[in-house]
């Protein structure tokens, strides 16, 4: 009987296995899931996902690209506005002369270099939506301050203070992107992050002219002053809002929109795409990051691109030189915002597409060669002139090169934090005090140090960038490279 019972267990055991098998050859014969309309024009991956994947994504897209990208445009829009109210009517009512509007760009990069790292630094100990709120009702406050000047003294001062406050937005949406999308995902959504501030800046341009035109005088104030108030007015409601819709992180969000399940599957996306979770900052990890290439050879190739964008700043004074109006000189330089605003999503889009960093940070910046190279000729044409000026900022794939780090600094989380801050932080260290030597106003409006400068940083750049695909492709070909395993081979290996 003992031996009957054991034939009916074996015979039941190998029919279950026979229709494990079965069901396993039904499984592979399965034809893989058909590509979706979406999987085209966005995340090439949609068809894969479940449907709570993209729900969740739903969800983070709507909360982080929103305030991301009203927060940066409110940031650019203030940003430009120096420019703007400086050719409007602000020069002479605080008599600015010589090289003094170049040492309030300068005062604003100082303030706005350093709090580069501290901020993501900070932000692991406190929440980033109660952070990055609290700094833009600080920048809000003192954007209305500056409606009140009355000296270049003051507006040091308030350019100093807007720097600061503004200076923890950029570095720390960044790390945010960079903890919640894998690969096939993140380029395109810092490209659109990132779009807001060549939009930012041109709106700048559209509102001063309408400013101007409208309200110049009104209650006894200047345009110019107008402008500040309404950007203070405009910035506010965004503090508040990021207070309240910011998610943090995956380990750390406490979104009032996103469940315990979603929280749950976030973690495990980014598991899956090798990011590290959250870790004490420890000195081990300072000295650990520091004996690695990526941030010396990230840093240093995020300035030489960074400072090569620099012409298209110049675009206004050049106009106002030759005589063009003051609705022309705030409006015309907009083209080139609108141009790169546009070329940023470009870029970003077929980065994501086709799977490779690399080539999408090199192929701009070889395009970006024949503008600022009509720049650095200064050739007598004005129609020449004003095509290189519009088309001099095509370059900007700011979002791949931000993702080509995120990624390959993926296995550790304060590194990859660290050395994304780094970047914007000594870039801006540097266009700190480059300006003042290669474009003082006193040499307005070719500039004979400045573009030729911004023509040499651009092969610079492109040098720079080979340098960094070099080394990825030796650490990966020594099994060490912490990117995703997905990773393709990228451009310069097919």
């Amino acid at each position: 009987m003992g031996n009957s019972v054991t034939q009916t267990i074996v015979k039941q055991a190998n029919e279950v296995t026979k229709s494990t098998d079965s069901a396993s050859e039904d499984a592979s014969q399965q034809p893989p899931p058909r590509r979706s309309f979406r999987s085209f024009i966005w995340d090439t991956d949609t068809h894969l996902k479940s449907p709570e994947e993209q729900r969740l994504l739903l969800k983070i897209d709507a909360a982080i690209l929103s305030i991301g990208c009203l927060g940066f445009f409110m940031k650019y829009l203030d940003q430009g506005n120096i420019t703007n109210a400086y050719v409007s009517g602000m020069q002479e009512s605080l008599s600015m002369y010589g090289n003094q509007y170049t040492y309030a760009q300068t005062v604003y990069t100082v303030s706005y270099a350093v709090m580069q790292i501290p901020s993501t630094l900070i932000i692991q100990r406190i929440r980033p939506s109660i952070w990055l709120a609290a700094m833009e009702v600080g920048w809000a406050t003192f954007t209305f301050a500056q409606a009140g000047m009355t000296n270049v003294s003051q507006l040091y001062a308030f350019r100093f203070l807007v720097g600061f406050f503004e200076s923890s937005f950029f570095p720390v949406l960044l790390y945010l992107l960079g903890s919640w999308y894998t690969k096939t995902e993140l380029a395109k959504r810092v490209a659109l992050f990132h779009m807001t501030a060549p939009l930012g800046t041109a709106f700048s341009g559209y509102l001063q002219a309408a400013v101007y035109k409208n309200l110049d005088g009104a209650h006894g104030l200047a345009g110019w002053r107008w402008l500040y108030i309404i950007c203070g007015c405009m910035t506010i409601p965004v503090g508040f809002a990021t207070l309240f819709l910011l998610p943090d992180t995956p380990h750390t969000t406490r979104a009032w929109f996103i469940t315990g399940e979603e929280k749950e599957l976030a973690i495990e996306r980014v598991r899956k795409a090798g990011k590290a979770p959250p870790a004490r900052i420890t000195l081990a990890t300072v000295k650990r990051t520091f004996s690695s290439w990526k941030w010396y050879a990230f840093v240093l190739g995020y300035i030489l691109y960074g400072e090569s964008c620099g012409a298209s700043s110049y675009f206004a004074i050049w106009l106002k030189a030759e005589g063009f109006s003051v609705s022309d000189r705030n409006v015309i330089p907009t083209g080139t915002s609108l141009i790169s605003g546009g070329c940023v999503v470009l870029w970003g889009f077929l980065s994501d597409y086709t799977g490779s960093r690399f080539a999408w940070v090199l192929i701009p910046l070889i395009l970006t060669l024949l503008p600022n190279g009509i720049l650095a000729v200064w050739p007598s044409s004005v129609p020449l002139k004003e095509f290189a000026f519009l088309t001099c900022n095509i370059q900007l794939m700011t979002a791949v090169f931000y993702s080509w780090a995120n990624e390959i600094c993926a296995d550790n989380n304060e590194a990859r934090a660290f050395i994304i801050s780094s970047m914007n932080g000594f870039q801006y260290a540097v266009a700190a005090w480059l300006p003042i030597l290669i474009f003082p106003q006193t040499m307005a409006p070719n500039f004979r140090y400045g573009f030729p400068t911004t023509f040499a940083l651009v092969i610079a750049a492109i040098i720079g960038a080979i340098a960094i695909q070099l080394l990825v492709l030796r650490d990966r070909r020594k099994g060490k490279q912490g990117t995703p395993a997905n990773e393709d081979e990228t451009w310069t290996e097919a």
